[in-house]
């Protein structure tokens, strides 16, 4: 699975983005698919993950971001409301293929995207 992540920017705070990854391969509904975010100096961090039962997020996005999946066009989405500068960083979008796999774990993981970047201006 080859994934290309898109849709960052620069946005004032309290406004709002949608992210796309795109998939190539004909297996892209059978993955669980997550996003991910890195801030310079910081670890890589969970953000959201869309699984066969529904939607998974990190307390720190929950109500203002929206992960969804559009299985028929092979692409993730992640739609982020009232943005704030602490969610400045750079967002990577995965896929993974484990049975049983833990899909706030990036380790959990198969396949990754290129990364985009999301700044929030205060």
């Amino acid at each position: 699975v080859q994934l290309q992540a898109s849709g960052g920017g620069l946005v004032q705070a309290g406004g709002s983005l949608r992210l796309s990854c795109a998939a190539s391969g004909r297996t892209f509904m059978r993955y669980t698919m997550g996003w991910f975010r890195q801030a310079p100096g910081k670890e890589r961090e969970f953000v959201a993950a869309v699984t066969w039962n529904g939607g998974n997020y990190a307390d720190s996005v929950k109500g203002r971001f929206t992960i969804f999946r559009d299985n028929a066009k092979n692409t993730l989405y992640l739609q982020m409301n009232s943005l704030k500068p602490e969610d400045t960083a750079v967002y990577y979008c995965a896929a993974s293929g484990i049975v049983g796999g833990r899909p706030d774990v990036s380790r959990d993981y198969d396949y990754w995207g290129q990364g985009t970047q999301v700044t929030v201006s205060s």
